[in-house]
């Protein structure tokens, strides 16, 4: 889909140009750019976020909340194309998972070696954007380092999308991929025994919620990962009161969120909409969980972290305070956000390791 005209193509390249050299300064001079640093919480803001987010103000680009569906989305993913960079990988193939689209990363390992492999771990990856913005654009970066960094081929599923397709339309798009997966390893080339299941944010929702099924269908999933989790629709938190303004992901845009995506009578506590009022059963895969410091879904994640815990899952949560929401797609510039996306697909590699 076009970004718009020539002119505004020019002035995205501009915008991204200045991006770019701005976060590669050296942080003391980004310190002076950005002003006095962000203390909340007692956390601190990384200052290249702080930079990114006073530049973002400063380009004038309005909040995607304020823009027309379509319009909003195409502003994503130029936000996503500026912050993400091209990223190495091995193979890219498109192709068609339960009826949607879908995209397969390989990494160069696999494809570089000309002898037979054995079988390969899989992530099957579901992006955020609150359920009624996103894509596989969107987060191509990012799956990029995910399949690379992490060792494992990833498999990002391209959901229907709100307020076109309500709730449940997202959830069940999601069961239903994960379960092609499944049904499709030796095509894949894929270990049965090593599939996880991940996402960020509406995808993290996606992500938890079929590893909930999984394990009370008996499905495969030895893993999943849980980058800032929406996952209580009722929204009753600290961190959103704390956050919900200035760091990018707003609490109009999650009131938007769930009004485009949510029908008219549902009962936010519906355990499909929010894994935090689900009951945990047995056999849930081992979750690594992460949040970020300065962003309004933090509390809810890390609820739902304790939550598995409690249940008996085996959880490793980890919060990274310096970051905020959609720090995950930041991978093309700066540093802080680069070393917090890498140590998630490090986890991703751990948790997909062959057993002994």
């Amino acid at each position: 889909m076009s970004n718009g005209s020539p002119l505004q193509a020019l002035a995205h390249a501009a915008q991204k140009a200045a991006l770019g050299a701005a976060m590669s300064l050296p942080p003391s001079v980004q310190r002076r750019l950005a002003g006095s640093p962000v203390v909340l919480d007692g956390q601190t803001l990384a200052v290249d976020t702080q930079l990114m987010l006073k530049l973002q103000k400063l380009s004038g680009d309005p909040p995607i909340e304020t823009m027309a569906f379509p319009d909003g989305r195409v502003q994503a993913r130029v936000q996503t194309a500026m912050a993400g960079g091209k990223q190495p990988i091995g193979a890219v193939r498109d192709l068609e998972v339960a009826g949607l689209p879908a995209r397969l990363y390989t990494p160069r390992a696999r494809v570089s070696v000309a002898v037979r492999q054995p079988p390969a771990p899989l992530l099957v990856f579901f992006h955020g954007g609150g359920f009624f913005f996103g894509d596989l654009d969107t987060h191509d970066a990012t799956c990029r380092i995910l399949a690379e960094r992490g060792e494992a081929l990833v498999l990002a599923v391209d959901y229907r999308l709100a307020p076109e397709h309500r709730f449940p339309a997202a959830y069940d798009d999601a069961v239903a991929a994960y379960r092609w997966a499944v049904e499709h390893v030796e095509e894949l080339g894929v270990d049965r025994d090593r599939i996880a299941v991940g996402g960020d944010s509406a995808g993290g929702n996606l992500a938890a919620g079929v590893a909930l099924e999984a394990a009370r269908s008996g499905l495969p999933c030895a893993f999943q990962l849980l980058v800032y989790p929406a996952t209580d629709a009722t929204r009753a938190t600290e961190s959103l009161r704390l956050f919900g303004a200035g760091f990018y992901l707003s609490a109009e845009f999650m009131e938007l969120a769930n009004d485009s995506y949510m029908t008219e009578g549902l009962d936010p506590r519906d355990p499909r909409l929010s894994p935090a009022y689900a009951d945990v059963p047995e056999g849930v895969a081992p979750a690594y969980v992460c949040t970020a410091g300065f962003d309004p879904l933090r509390d809810e994640g890390e609820a739902y972290a304790r939550k598995l815990s409690d249940a008996g899952v085996t959880v490793e949560l980890k919060r990274f305070e310096d970051q905020i929401h959609s720090f995950f797609n930041i991978v093309g510039v700066g540093r802080s956000s680069r070393a917090a996306v890498a140590e998630i697909a490090d986890r991703l590699r751990a948790g997909l390791a062959p057993r002994a």
